[in-house]
């Protein structure tokens, strides 16, 4: 019985091996074109949370011309996109291109150079809150700042920052 079912495996993994010959076929050539490359570029969020990307790149994929609430006739369409950090309100052309967005995330991770500042600025301070703004806009550009509250035992302050690191 043994030498049966040792049999019957053997054959079993011999009879795989055939099975894996793999065809190769030439494709034809596929252009992926992104309409909100440009809305993504500005941003350069390369040291943004992750959730802040993740939103953001969905509202560039948004592709407003195949919903169903769609019309030519709209000079421009405002979508609003939630996670539970935060929200982007995104205004779209008819063409589907992105022309501004508001967004607000609240306490997300610090880039590194908002970190270093507080910390030469504020050393025994400790950050209790953030709020992450971003403000885009496709002729104007685009401008990203950060709140920041901060707590030394029963004393708080708030700073306002760029994502330099630079104190406003």
């Amino acid at each position: 019985m043994k030498k049966l079912l040792l049999g019957l495996f053997a054959l079993g993994l011999a009879s795989h091996s055939h099975a894996q010959i793999i065809k190769t076929e030439q494709l034809k050539e596929v252009v992926v074109e992104a309409v909100n490359y440009k809305y993504l570029n500005q941003l350069d969020n390369s040291e943004a949370a992750i959730p802040v990307q993740m939103l953001e790149r969905k509202v560039a994929a948004y592709d407003v011309t195949k919903q169903n609430f769609y019309e030519d006739d709209y000079d421009f369409y405002t979508v609003s996109f939630y996670i539970p950090e935060g929200k982007i309100v995104a205004v779209y052309n008819p063409q589907g291109q992105i022309t501004r967005t508001i967004e607000r995330f609240n306490d997300v991770a610090l880039p590194r150079a908002v970190q270093e500042s507080l910390y030469k600025r504020f050393p025994n301070w400790q950050v209790s809150n953030d709020t992450y703004k971003v403000n885009y806009h496709e002729s104007k550009g685009v401008k990203k700042s950060y709140k920041i509250k901060l707590e030394n035992g029963d004393k708080t302050m708030r700073v306002k920052m760029t994502e330099d690191g630079e104190f406003l």
